[in-house]
């Protein structure tokens, strides 16, 4: 699911600058005297320069030091945010994941919570698997996308949040198009017809509205074909048995 929807994802990157940016221009960063491995801001500049060569865990590492060894810096927080940036670029959703939640359970009211809360979403979402196989992770994503939407309705991420909400809502609904399209194909109509009607009900105006409710009636009707037949045999085992 890496490159889904690139411009998302560069967005993204752009923000998580914008953040590291804010905060430089109000303090002497890129001073000799700061670039001491040893300080706050030598760590941190250690790790986001890290990350931007891509050496993730190296960056975890700096990050980690300077939100243990130095809490109550202001940069702890963004190195808290990068723990789970590093993760996340690593492709360890879970750890990014479990870094994001606990930075938003260690910081309820920062300014950087959509941003937080958007990634946790986007880690689910990079492990969805294609629409023949387990959906949980599409699920997980769309709870995580909506839960930042509520929270959060006029946010920086509201678009992407809302693009990527609906994306996991079609792939959903794909996902249940496909196996009721299996079912229609195998003659287990009943579980067939399940399927399609809970894409009316629960998936609509996704671009599948039309060729569902073709498979709709056209299970009924083989429903109601297989209703015949079964009455048709019992009338004649009835009649067979009184002979």
């Amino acid at each position: 699911m890496n490159d889904k929807i690139p411009y998302l994802r560069y967005l993204t990157l752009l923000f998580a600058l914008s953040l590291v940016l804010s905060f430089l221009a109000g303090c002497d960063f890129f001073r000799k005297s700061s670039m001491n491995r040893g300080t706050p801001e030598g760590l941190y500049k250690q790790g986001y320069a890290d990350y931007q060569s891509g050496r993730y865990k190296k960056a975890v590492q700096s990050f980690e030091r300077l939100r243990d060894e130095y809490p109550l810096s202001e940069l702890a927080i963004l190195a808290k945010i990068g723990i789970g940036d590093a993760y996340y670029s690593d492709k360890s959703y879970a750890e990014a994941e479990a870094a994001y939640s606990d930075f938003i359970y260690l910081h309820p009211t920062n300014e950087n919570l959509p941003y937080v809360m958007y990634q946790i979403g986007m880690c689910h979402y990079e492990q969805i698997l294609s629409i023949d196989r387990d959906q949980t992770e599409t699920r997980r994503a769309a709870k995580e996308f909506e839960k930042l939407l509520v929270r959060f309705p006029n946010s920086k991420f509201t678009l992407m949040a809302e693009k990527m909400l609906r994306e996991c809502r079609s792939r959903l609904a794909e996902h249940e198009f496909y196996v009721g399209e299996f079912y229609f194909k195998t003659k287990k109509y009943e579980s067939a017809l399940l399927r399609f009607e809970t894409i009316v009900k629960e998936y609509p105006n996704l671009g599948l509205d039309y060729k569902t409710s073709v498979y709709i009636q056209e299970t009924k009707k083989e429903i109601a074909l297989e209703e015949t037949k079964t009455k048709l045999e019992e009338a004649k085992k009835k009649e067979e048995e009184k002979k």
